[in-house]
């Protein structure tokens, strides 16, 4: 049994701030209704890669994150669409969307109106900035939240800097925070019987996954700068070139740098004086990284890897996403996880959570659905007739 097993999750929301909040929901279980426009439902259906996936409303990005969920049509500026909604938020837990401010107040179905309807439900909605202040009417994608939010100012070095991080983090790390924050309101409103509204800033969910960079300046009064694949408190410890390939080394501990240099045949540099202490290497770590590289230059990243491991330091190549996606380990973990092609359908892939029970996998049941593919069966479950079912079909209502 998984741990969110009898939770019904509404998810109105498009994308993926709000489709990976929900995500993390179902993969723990939760049975997660995925509420679309009738009208092409969630945008990433037409985002991804293959092309022709998208062509058909399931696109690769809409994959990534919808597995395990159910879909259902509604349209919601439609008053039968308003009471359909309300029917579901009778017998639900939780609502996510991630609609820009002031929408769902608009159509009736903020959390002021839902909460009457079920005063136990935990309303999730998940923005750019937040629900109130100067910033929070502004349109918000990831790219901009990243800028906004000093992530590119400290990626990539001196020349190169301001870079965005190659996925996007904060729209992730925003469904990260949403899950979370979800979790501890249903703990709540399971004992209480209150639910409440959660007001997600993708801004501010960045920010504070950024503790070290933010505090060095809250605190230290350090203004945060890019170092490339150079790691801010300790050296040697960044990215390295070698005679064939690149390997990440983090000998942050002093038996640590002692180690890596014995291995690399130079016992001789903890005995010099500008990398015999920790604070000292940090101050030259430009000439002490060049005089690593020149010794590493003699094997190669894997050689060197299996012996640096061998002696107790810190170190991995620098591998491409599908080198990690073949690696023998996440295989023998099952973190992939594959569904047979339905019929006119690819085979679909996607990744489970990033934690494993120790009774259970927190991995998806079913494949992301086809758009609108449990309408009719909901609205059954509801009550609806068949003719009723077939009249809002015909009027564009789902």
């Amino acid at each position: 049994m998984l741990p969110l097993a009898g939770v019904r999750v509404l998810d109105l929301s498009n994308v993926l701030a709000g489709p990976f909040c929900a995500y993390q929901l179902a993969l723990f279980g939760a049975e997660v209704t995925k509420v679309e426009h009738p009208e092409g439902g969630d945008l990433a259906r037409r985002l991804g890669a293959d092309k022709d996936a998208a062509a058909r409303n399931m696109g690769a990005s809409f994959v990534a994150v919808n597995a395990g969920k159910r879909s259902i049509t509604l349209n919601l500026k439609d008053p039968r669409g308003q009471a359909i909604l309300l029917d579901l938020v009778r017998n639900a837990d939780v609502l996510v969307e991630n609609f820009r401010p002031g929408v769902m107040d608009r159509l009736e179905l903020g959390y002021d109106q839902l909460s009457k309807v079920n005063p136990a439900l935990v309303y999730c909605s998940i923005s750019g900035f937040g629900d109130e202040g100067e910033l929070s009417r502004r349109p918000a994608y990831d790219q901009i939240i990243q800028g906004m939010s000093g992530v590119m100012s400290v990626t990539g070095d001196a020349q190169s800097a301001p870079l965005r991080v190659g996925y996007p983090v904060s729209d992730t790390v925003g469904g990260l925070t949403a899950a979370f924050g979800i979790c501890a309101a249903l703990v709540d409103a399971r004992t209480s019987g209150r639910g409440r509204r959660l007001d997600v800033s993708m801004l501010e969910a960045t920010l504070a996954t950024m503790g070290w960079v933010v505090s060095n300046y809250l605190n230290a009064g350090v203004e945060p700068a890019p170092m490339g694949n150079e790691n801010f408190t300790a050296a040697p410890s960044g990215t390295f070139r070698t005679g064939a390939g690149l390997l990440n080394i983090a000998a942050n501990e002093t038996r640590q740098f002692e180690s890596l240099c014995e291995v690399i045949g130079r016992p001789d540099l903890p005995r010099d004086d500008r990398f015999c202490a920790r604070h000292t290497r940090k101050q030259y770590r430009e000439a002490l990284k060049a005089e690593i590289e020149t010794a590493l230059a003699a094997d190669s990243a894997a050689n060197w890897e299996t012996r640096l491991l061998e002696r107790g330091v810190p170190v991995g190549r620098v591998l491409s996403v599908p080198e990690i996606l073949a690696h023998p380990h996440l295989a023998e973990r099952r973190f992939i996880r594959e569904f047979e092609a339905a019929e006119g359908e690819a085979a679909q892939r996607v990744t489970r959570a990033g934690l494993r029970l120790a009774d259970a996998d927190a991995a998806p049941a079913t494949p992301a659905p086809t758009l609108g593919a449990h309408t009719r069966e909901t609205l059954a479950q509801l009550g609806y007739e068949a003719a009723q079912i077939d009249a809002l079909h015909h009027d564009g209502v789902i």
